[in-house]
């Protein structure tokens, strides 16, 4: 059986923690920050888990990760 190739979208995004679930960078930070408020910003500044219900398709997207 061939090497799966890795999905590099998917790769630059999730990282695995080391119970087996990803977590990744939230959005609404990158642009029009303005009239965002410091609490809404700070808030969005840590890294969140994906859900579970989506764990199954980033493995398919990183089967060597």
């Amino acid at each position: 059986m061939p090497k799966l190739k890795t999905n590099r979208g998917a790769a630059k995004r999730f990282k695995k923690t080391g119970s087996g679930g990803y977590k990744h960078r939230q959005s609404h930070r990158n642009h029009i920050l303005t009239k965002k408020s410091s609490k809404r910003m700070r808030q969005l500044r840590h890294m969140k888990c994906v859900h579970d219900s989506d764990i199954a398709a980033i493995d398919q997207m990183l089967p060597n990760g």
